[in-house]
């Protein structure tokens, strides 16, 4: 008898060993938020506690059941309401086994989880993000409560939609060098309440353009990653409070200081920087991912949208309409062999892409590139100086209809590139 009671006690002792101890459980900060019930919402969560893990997919449920013979509890299969869709995981390791995720959560979840809770079902519906280890061991659920609410003062204060555009009907707005482009405006729409603050700022022709990371308002991104995104000329700052209505129309900066004075493509970007707001505040601390609390008013899940004007190139005096009419680089321009180069035109009707065609001195073609319509802007590797013996380039555009047929070309057109050296010569 002795014998068996100690082998079961050597089973018993292997199996609790065996258990992930509570204190290595993935905790999550906040575990409970409210959401507006008609429309989207973000919210900034920190997960802590990862040790030998890598986070997995994410789904919104009605309804949790256990894991095991995992850790946690995941959803009910019957009772989901959508997945956290890729273009909107903007998750990131932070801080001591620590992980950033966005909670971007689409209308159509927020309708479902309504209709839910019409049906007689509770009010609150859950987000569970799944982890697993990377020494093979069980995987981890970890969820938070989202609680149906209006899209007012308690919810965390997000922007869901964010539109630019000039007072002005052209697609592609062209001024010329030294005139005032036209007012600006951006159309938010929100959840919650809070201070709105950041500033406008413009990519000048030949700058590095921004990648959608450094589009993103600055409380979306990991507390170490703020204050580390590309930074271009500042026009104006603003600071301004929104009630608890969803929507607002931030007025653009003073048209007057937008910069026309050379020709070429420019960038007029919304950077939208982190406030302080209790709704959306993330604890460090509550989850051993580090110290203090991470303030996130104004999170999106998504980049800022960027508005364009060209400065220069075509004739301005109108739309050109039947063809394809080329902007930027002029006929005949110089440009250094340094910077890349941006080739612009105004697009016709019915194409669905664009070829760009680059012909080298002796009319070899060294480069063609296709571009999607609605861009109407194609930036040259730098490589490309490499392809031509004395810099002389040709270049044209081809518009192309659905079935893959040429519908017109525009005319050829000759720019040069040398080395700053040879430019300042």
């Amino acid at each position: 008898m002795t014998r068996v009671c100690s082998l079961t006690l050597l089973i018993c002792g292997l199996t609790l060993a065996g258990r992930a101890p509570a204190s290595a459980a993935v905790r999550v900060n906040p575990s409970g938020v409210n959401v507006n019930t008609q429309g989207a919402t973000t919210v900034f969560l920190t997960f802590g506690g990862l040790v030998n893990q890598t986070p997995a997919e994410a789904f919104w449920c009605g309804e949790l059941i256990p894991a095991a013979p995992d850790i946690g509890s995941k959803c009910d299969p019957a009772t989901i309401f959508g997945q956290l869709p890729f273009r909107f995981d903007q998750s990131r390791l932070s801080g001591t086994g620590g992980f950033t995720d966005i909670m971007s959560i689409p209308p159509s979840v927020a309708r479902r989880a309504y209709q839910a809770a019409q049906s007689g079902q509770t009010s609150t519906f859950f987000y569970v993000r799944r982890f697993i280890s990377t020494r093979g061991g069980r995987d981890e659920y970890v969820a938070v409560t989202c609680r149906l609410a209006g899209g007012g003062a308690r919810v965390p204060f997000s922007l869901v939609d964010v539109r630019l555009a000039f007072a002005s009907d052209d697609p592609v707005l062209f001024v010329r060098p030294g005139q005032r482009p036209p007012a600006l405006k951006a159309d938010l729409t929100f959840t919650g309440t809070g201070r709105l603050k950041g500033r406008w700022e413009v990519v000048l022709p030949g700058d590095e353009p921004p990648t959608p990371r450094d589009l993103l308002t600055e409380a979306t991104l990991p507390i170490e990653e703020r204050g580390r995104q590309r930074r271009y000329a500042e026009i104006e700052r603003f600071n301004v409070f929104l009630p608890p209505t969803g929507r607002y129309t931030l007025p653009g900066p003073d048209p007057a200081r937008l910069p026309t004075t050379g020709d070429g493509t420019y960038l007029i970007l919304l950077r939208v920087e982190a406030s302080d707001d209790k709704e959306a505040d993330s604890s460090l601390a509550a989850v051993g991912a580090g110290a203090g609390l991470v303030h996130s008013g104004a999170i999106a899940g998504f980049s800022m949208p960027a508005l364009r004007y060209i400065v220069g190139g075509a004739n301005l005096d109108g739309p050109v309409t039947g063809a394809v009419a080329l902007v930027l680089p002029a006929d005949g321009a110089t440009l250094p062999a340094d910077r890349a180069i941006e080739f612009t035109w105004l697009e016709t009707g019915g194409t669905v892409v664009y070829r760009l065609e680059i012909l080298d001195g002796q009319r070899t073609l060294v480069l063609a590139a296709l571009v999607p319509a609605g861009v109407g802007i194609y930036r040259s590797p730098l490589w490309l100086k490499d392809r031509t013996s004395d810099g002389t380039l040709w270049w044209r555009i081809v518009a192309i209809d659905v079935e893959g047929h040429e519908i017109v070309a525009s005319e050829w057109r000759t720019t040069r590139v040398v080395t700053p050296q040879a430019t300042r010569n």
